[in-house]
């Protein structure tokens, strides 16, 4: 058996350790641009350059080192007609909960004015948000935004949830479907993207969608920087309709330099980290689904072309 490896930060030898160790059986090539390359039962990659292509050509399945599968799907039928299987949970669900968890109480314990004020040089006791006027409204109800709202149940917090089709989760305000985004988001305090992305959901947080929220909310992203019309949650930012913003995704990554949202102070940056990749759990796990494959049998978080996800 062999596995034809990618990884976009060079950082391939722990990889072909825990391969080795895992699935001893297994030879891992490490891809390299220009490199002849004989053909391969399985590719483990995240963002393909293009000349890696070619080599998918005899592969049973493209497994993903993450959970959203936008990166590959753009190659549309360039790609075999193979399964693509994405990362199921390995580690990322609990991160991402943190994460969320930390700025939804960030803004609700004003903690980032108290920061200014401290900058200040100011002592000055804010009034408390009550917390029943403080909706978080989680778009995305897969297991990562399940993993996330059952996080932020027990603070107390009305919880709300949108997603493409119906659900019922217990303790949850579900909403879905174009129908009902217009009320999720007119009552929805703290936004949280978790959405994948596709064609549907690309710029889908535009001026018209975040001027749904209420005077004074906040938008937290960890889902993909193309979700948000960039140009749009500034204006909003800066005419003090949307509070605050934590964003861990971009368009663009890293951020440019040049860009306007270093300069402003209400919008948080992080380096695209509310969940990493954990990488024995992610190899344990595709290790599992290729000696099921290799059996005849089935295996979850395979990718629905058509659904993007």
């Amino acid at each position: 058996m062999r596995i034809l490896l990618h990884r976009a930060d060079g950082v391939t030898e722990p990889w072909v350790r825990d391969f080795a160790e895992l699935l001893p059986e297994a030879e891992v090539v490490v891809w390299q641009e220009g490199a002849s390359i004989a053909p391969c039962d399985y590719a483990v990659l995240w963002m393909p350059p293009d000349g890696l292509l070619a080599d998918l050509a005899h592969v049973k399945a493209i497994f993903l080192t993450g959970a959203g599968a936008d990166a590959i799907l753009k190659y549309g039928d360039a790609l075999p007609p193979v399964p693509i299987i994405r990362l199921g949970d390995a580690g990322m669900a609990i991160q991402m909960a943190e994460y969320v968890s930390h700025y939804v109480l960030r803004y609700f314990r004003r903690l980032d004015e108290y920061e200014k004020q401290a900058r200040a040089g100011s002592w000055a006791q804010l009034p408390q948000h009550r917390k029943e006027d403080f909706s978080v409204g989680v778009m995305g109800m897969g297991a990562l935004g399940m993993r996330t709202i059952e996080a932020l149940l027990p603070f107390g917090f009305p919880v709300r949830g949108w997603s493409r089709t119906a659900r019922q989760v217990d303790g949850v305000q579900c909403f879905s479907g174009a129908d009902g985004l217009d009320e999720f988001l007119s009552g929805t305090r703290v936004l949280v993207c978790m959405l994948p992305l596709t064609p549907d959901t690309a710029n889908l947080l535009d001026r018209a969608r975040l001027s749904q929220l209420p005077q004074g909310a906040y938008l937290i992203n960890v889902a993909r920087g193309a979700h948000v019309a960039e140009p749009d949650l500034l204006a909003l930012v800066r005419s003090g309709h949307i509070a605050g913003a934590a964003l861990d995704v971009f368009r663009n990554e890293p951020l440019p330099a040049p860009h306007p949202f270093w300069d402003e102070p209400r919008i948080t940056i992080t380096p695209h980290i509310s969940a990493l990749t954990i990488r024995t759990e992610s190899i344990r796990q595709m290790v599992g689904k290729i000696r099921a494959l290799e059996n005849g049998e089935p295996v979850a978080d395979v990718v629905d072309r058509t659904r993007g996800y």
